[in-house]
């Protein structure tokens, strides 16, 4: 059989050459190739001439599988067992294949012969493993015994017993051995067992205190302890107001956990294990920043619990409140101020002496205090993060119009609605507790990074828009 292609060699006529297809029909023609019967005697001897490729191979666990390398093809009319070269399986293409069996019809299984090996049959027996406790540290014990009595030999200990009280000393050596044997032998460990047991049940027959005879543990690091001040003064912490609101609470407690993790892997900052601070009771100076989460609904504090707060931004210290409801704000000019936690929040600044606020502006310090940043995003991305206004241009020439301001130019409040905490907020596994609004790929990343900035600023104060040292700086790295 001829077959032919009527095509050209490139893809200006058809592109067939070139494809797979081709290939395929180049190969379903070569596995054609030598099927045909023969008609007569003369191709007989061609028919037997030709051979097929192989095409499945069994392997030794009776699994197809493809051919081999040194996978030789067999004759057409091949009917002997399979060898070396003809490994059992199916030659020739699918429309023919050809079954080349791993045993003839007239072969029989017989079992294995192993008198030529002179050897015995036996069952294969599984070990048991050995306990070789006893024996290795019985060995480390006698090597210590040595070791001991080369060290007391060399310090000349053995000579100077003898040469003083020979019986004696050879008595005291026996002695100490006996004791040793005694001591690390296996009657050991049964009196060893012996006393356990006998403490357990001295212990059960104690009479046991009832509950209400139990003193409750103190709780750790209680603000109030009077051990906290100094382990507050010693490490660095964050801290947050506790509302009452259990869930709110949890997540202000879990998010500064995460932005302190934050803080420890990003910069040189390793604080403490954040504490929850009652204001209308525990001490407020040890803290640099105290995170506030406004709850609509919660009482307004008391006026000495205000008192506290106010007495502490005056003297240095920065209270992050967050209204935590940006998604709440009513539409409109002016909203953002309208929504309930903003209302909470305006009722309980109404009774503190706050200085006049504004947003962050692009060239505030804290855009810049340790990443560079353009928003402060939270669990949501639509608040405002206000803190104390600069001064002006007249109020920097006139000090004595210039505010009250906090030490080194810190802002001793700032305002967010954006649930900050939220977006802090971790579970024990290291995964994020809440979702976020709108759930940008890297918000929560900008979160923890708007975390940073504002405890940075609130530690190192306004050193980042000082340009004092700019021309003395340059000159050095032009140097």
């Amino acid at each position: 059989m001829i077959v032919l292609f009527h095509v050209t060699a490139d893809t200006r006529w058809s592109d067939l050459p070139l494809s797979g297809g081709f290939v395929e029909m180049l190969r379903r023609m070569v596995g054609l190739a030598g099927t045909a019967a023969a008609t007569d005697e003369a191709s007989k001897g061609r028919t037997e001439r030709e051979v097929v490729p192989p095409s499945r191979i069994l392997d030794g666990f009776g699994a197809f599988g493809p051919p081999t390398a040194v996978t030789r093809p067999v004759p057409v009319g091949f009917v002997t067992r399979a060898n070396a070269d003809h490994p059992p399986g199916f030659y020739g293409p699918p429309e023919g294949l050809l079954a080349v069996n791993a045993l003839a019809p007239t072969d029989r299984l017989v079992g294995l012969d192993f008198t030529p090996l002179n050897g015995r049959l036996e069952a294969y027996q599984i070990g048991e493993p050995q306990d070789l406790r006893g024996p290795v540290l019985m060995a480390a014990l006698v090597l210590l015994a040595l070791d001991a009595l080369v060290v007391f030999l060399l310090a000349g200990g053995i000579g100077q017993m003898l040469r003083k009280r020979p019986q004696r000393a050879a008595a005291a050596l026996v002695l100490a051995l006996a004791l040793a044997a005694l001591t690390f032998g296996p009657q050991a460990s049964a009196q060893n067992a012996a006393q356990e047991t006998a403490q357990e049940t001295a212990q059960a027959q104690q009479p046991r205190r009832p509950p209400a005879q139990r003193a409750a543990p103190a709780p750790a690091d209680a603000p109030s302890d009077p051990d906290f001040a100094m382990k507050a003064t010693v490490e660095t912490r964050l801290a947050y107001v506790t509302t009452g609101d259990a869930e709110v609470d949890g997540t202000s407690k879990s998010g500064l956990q995460g932005l302190t993790m934050f803080l420890a892997q990003r910069t040189a900052l390793e604080a403490g294990e954040p504490v929850g601070l009652d204001i209308g009771r525990d001490e407020l100076s040890f803290f640099p920043l105290i995170y506030w989460p406004v709850v609509p609904n919660a009482p307004k504090p008391t006026p000495a619990a205000l008192a506290r707060i106010d007495a502490y931004m005056k003297n240095g210290g920065t209270v992050l409140f967050d209204t935590r409801d940006a998604i709440m704000a009513p539409p409109g000019p002016g909203g953002a101020s309208r929504s309930p936690g903003m209302l909470a929040l305006r009722n309980i600044l109404s009774s503190l002496d706050i200085p006049e606020l504004e947003p962050v502006s692009r060239d505030h310090v804290l855009t810049k205090t340790f990443f560079l940043l353009k928003e402060f995003p939270g669990r949501f991305t639509t608040g405002q993060l206000w803190v104390e206004a600069l001064p002006t241009a007249d109020e920097q020439a006139d000090e004595s119009k210039r505010p009250a301001r906090a030490g080194d130019g810190v802002s001793s409040i700032i305002i967010s609605s954006n649930d900050l905490a939220g977006a802090w907020a971790t579970r024990a596994d290291g995964q994020a507790m809440l979702p976020l609004v709108p759930g940008e790929p890297r918000q929560r990343e900008f979160a923890f990074r708007a975390g940073v900035n504002i405890v940075i600023y609130t530690l190192t104060g306004n050193y980042k828009a000082d340009q004092v040292h700019v021309p003395a700086l340059l000159e050095r790295l032009g140097q």
